[in-house]
């Protein structure tokens, strides 16, 4: 008896992005495709990729979260995305060709490993319930970057996520984090 797929969506808080989830999971990990040439080793991605109207995809878990282009309307394309989802997962089209490591492997100084450890643990778990995903960048002088990617990249309430729950957070945790900022991907 075969497996019934099921998607749902859920709006995230990127008004360009839309979260596809299946009742299956699809990757352990993450992968984001941020725009055409970079699905060049995902069979699933690139055939996302051959509908005009998506801008980005981002894999994790149980979901894919799509980025459309400015002129396309999700009340039109929602229902042709949810029907590719559904059969690309049905025919296992594949994410990618290398699996990622399932464990993090935090390096650096001890600041740098905490502040790794509490996105790993905190915030990383959030962002992808609104469809995104963040890395950790770098620590220098009390400045942590990270790069946000899926439907975090972009995001107009991002900003205030970023500075006004992660900063937060990491200032409470790490006394030597003095910001917060965003590297555009």
């Amino acid at each position: 008896m075969a497996f019934n797929i099921n998607v749902y969506t859920e709006q995230t808080p990127n008004p360009a992005s839309v979260k596809f989830l299946v009742n299956k999971l699809l990757i352990n990990g993450s992968i984001d495709f941020p725009n055409r040439e970079s699905a060049a080793g995902s069979a699933f991605a690139s055939e996302l990729f051959k509908f005009d109207f998506v801008a980005g995809a981002f894999f994790a878990s149980n979901f894919v979260t799509i980025s459309k282009t400015e002129d396309a309307d999700w009340q039109d394309i929602e229902p042709i995305l949810k029907d590719f989802v559904k059969g690309a997962v049905e025919s296992e089209l594949q994410i990618k060709e290398v699996v990622q490591e399932e464990a993090p492997n935090f390096e650096g100084t001890e600041s740098e490993v905490k502040i790794q450890q509490i996105l790993y643990d905190y915030v990383r778990p959030a962002v992808e319930q609104d469809g995104g995903a963040i890395h950790y960048k770098s620590f220098e002088e009390g400045v942590v970057t990270v790069e946000l990617k899926g439907s975090c990249s972009g995001c107009p309430s991002s900003t205030y996520t970023l500075k006004a729950g992660i900063e937060n957070l990491l200032k409470r945790m790490v006394p030597e984090v003095t910001e917060v900022i965003a590297e555009a991907v």
